[in-house]
């Protein structure tokens, strides 16, 4: 497959993240199931990209590929140089607190945290003094409109203002990829709206690279790149409506 790569007219050239001859599957009772069948696919830093395709396409599988959430049956995944589908599982777990942010359509805050704590909650594991933790935390909160909420546990705030928290918990590392699986999946148009504004703003104020996994107009609507998954492979690749013509 030839890819087709653009980044937004931003200059960035460097690839962060590549998955190269990637395939995964998966034993249904006993039939086997490929949900990603030779994926080749390179994601320059900076850019704000999207995986779409109807549902059983292969978006998230390939999302947590990428992730190392998820061993391929064959091919391999670099995020910055590193190999990290040979890695072993305490490295994968180290390079996903220190490299990657994740977002996620349910969320997935700690119920019994403020939003304050939900958002230092990795800066805690890797250790960062408190001092450094509070200020990182209240900027990012600030960024997305929830500095006077920092001290609300989840169970105070919408949907919406969930979400931001789980964008700010992404963000507050400074990780070079930032992946989302269905961010807006239970926000409505408008709040899913505003949410991509604030991470498509974020993105272009810091440079960390989004790569979505997405079924919502919105959202694509927002891309500077869009990948098209279908039957597990990638039909095309384009750039969006934010990043011009291809």
């Amino acid at each position: 497959m030839e890819m087709t790569m653009n980044n937004g007219g931003t200059g960035r050239e460097t690839v962060l993240v590549k998955a190269r001859g990637l395939h995964k599957t998966y034993s249904d009772n006993g039939v086997p199931v490929e949900a990603v069948r030779g994926v080749d696919l390179a994601v320059r830093r900076g850019e704000f990209t999207s995986l779409v395709g109807p549902s059983g396409s292969g978006k998230t599988t390939l999302l947590n590929l990428m992730a190392g959430l998820d061993d391929p049956t064959e091919g391999e995944v670099e995020l910055g140089g590193t190999l990290i589908s040979k890695m072993s599982g305490r490295q994968l777990s180290e390079l996903r607190r220190d490299r990657i942010g994740f977002i996620f359509q349910a969320y997935n805050l700690i119920p019994v945290l403020s939003a304050e704590e939900n958002v230092e909650y990795v800066m805690l594991l890797q250790g960062v003094a408190r001092d450094r933790r509070h200020r990182r935390v209240m900027e990012i909160l600030d960024q997305v409109g929830l500095a006077d909420m920092a001290d609300r546990r989840p169970s105070r705030l919408s949907g919406g203002q969930q979400q931001r928290v789980a964008v700010a918990r992404a963000m507050a590392a400074e990780p070079e990829l930032i992946l989302a699986d269905e961010p807006t999946a239970n926000l409505d148009s408008e709040t899913g709206g505003g949410l991509l504004d604030i991470m498509h703003n974020l993105n272009r104020e810091t440079g960390m690279t989004f790569l979505f996994s997405t079924h919502d107009e919105i959202v694509i609507e927002r891309a500077e790149r869009v990948v098209t998954l279908r039957d597990g492979r990638v039909s095309d690749d384009t750039a969006g409506e934010e990043g011009g013509s291809a």
